[in-house]
């Protein structure tokens, strides 16, 4: 394998093969697991290292958007094999990247006599299989499948230019940390894809997705306090509570295997998701029952208004800042600060158009708002 002409790669190959090593000792405990084999620091290095290159190129005008998975075909479930293996180059890559880059599709790469190379497609990874998305020119995420199989994958490190980004693998220094930011970190992937928590982080994955930025207010079921810090007419009200989310979500882990029951629940999750869409908030309580959308925000009477909020972001580096919630976004950002602010037991989740997203909770232990901004956990 070459040497790198990419410095970030270099910088970051290490972390990330400590990362893998680290879980891959985890995953040897659990029965019926299978996890891919892992790649050394030069492999990870060489393979980032195409990546980047491949995404400044263009074919017929368009940056490729592809992924790479770290594995041999006879770990790939039931793969496609092409007929002779294809050198790692970044100019092959942008030759086939037109026709593998539709969701769930991977370009295998493996090695032989320290040279790698691409021998197919496959649409099935095993657990912890090594996998490298490039997303635009430039901006590239390492990222792993769930130990559970289901759901959005785990994000080890986004490198975007020079920028080298690691996520954290600990919460110890995130005061309060949220179930939904701890499962983002894959901290909680033994736990069921029909977990509530698991299906929050499919929603959040699909609201960025679609691009037109969004808010998602998630409130207690068994109260309507919530209703203080919303303007009333609301637009669009639910009633009764629309449970469609909610009834599969309930369905027992068995039945959870049944590929039918996954593609429903996936439905609901994207159909609950482009409500978010619509301008104003969509509501929804902790159980998944959708309640309204298209909600204006205002201040709770007698309340006071937010004048500040603790911003983090989950990677290794990063540290806290107490800002006024102006800085943190537009009004979209300030008027869901300003909803958690008033009803603490509620937390919103909010994408901007940008890609930006921030989940709002209240931190107890800072006494005000914590904004966590994890963009880089949903790429």
């Amino acid at each position: 394998m070459p040497e790198s002409a990419y410095q970030a790669a270099r910088t970051v190959s290490a972390a990330v093969a400590t990362h893998f090593l680290n879980h891959l000792e985890g995953l040897k405990e659990s029965v019926g697991l299978d996890p891919a084999p892992q790649p050394d620091v030069k492999t990870i290095e060489a393979i980032i290292d195409a990546g980047f290159w491949a995404s400044l190129l263009k074919e017929e005008g368009h940056s490729p958007k592809i992924s790479l998975a770290f594995l041999p075909p006879e770990k790939a479930g039931s793969p496609l094999i092409f007929e002779r293996r294809l050198p790692l180059r970044s100019r092959v890559l942008k030759k086939i990247a037109p026709g593998v880059e539709r969701a769930g599709i991977h370009i295998g790469v493996w090695q032989e006599n320290d040279e790698l190379y691409l021998w197919g497609t496959t649409r099935s990874v095993p657990p912890l299989c090594f996998i490298l998305e490039v997303f635009e020119p430039g901006l590239l995420v390492v990222k792993h499948r769930r130990k559970g199989g289901f759901g959005k994958f785990v994000n080890v490190a986004i490198l975007e230019g020079d920028q080298v980004k690691i996520v954290l693998e600990e919460t110890a220094d995130i005061p309060d940390c949220p179930d939904l930011l701890t499962s983002l970190l894959g901290l909680t992937s033994s736990t069921p894809w029909t977990d509530s928590v698991n299906v929050l982080v499919q929603l959040a994955a699909s609201m960025r997705a679609h691009g037109r930025g969004g808010t998602l207010l998630i409130v207690p079921p068994d109260s309507d306090k919530w209703r203080g810090s919303i303007v009333h007419p609301i637009s669009y009200p639910v009633e009764p509570p629309f449970s469609g989310l909610s009834e599969l979500v309930q369905k027992s882990e068995q039945e959870s295997d049944k590929t039918l029951w996954q593609n429903a629940l996936n439905r609901e999750i994207e159909h609950m998701a482009g409500l978010t869409a619509v301008d104003g908030a969509t509501i929804m309580t902790n159980k998944h029952e959708l309640l309204a959308f298209g909600a204006k925000i205002q201040r709770a009477k007698g309340s006071q208004q937010i004048e500040q909020v603790i911003t983090t972001e989950p990677i290794i580096g990063g540290e806290a800042s107490v800002i006024h919630p102006s800085q943190n976004g537009g009004t979209r950002h300030l008027s869901a600060a300003q909803f958690v602010h008033d009803q603490r037991d509620s937390i919103a989740l909010v994408a901007s158009q940008d890609g930006k997203f921030t989940i709002f909770a209240w931190s107890p232990c800072e006494g005000m708002v914590h904004a966590h901004r994890v963009d880089s956990l949903l790429l």
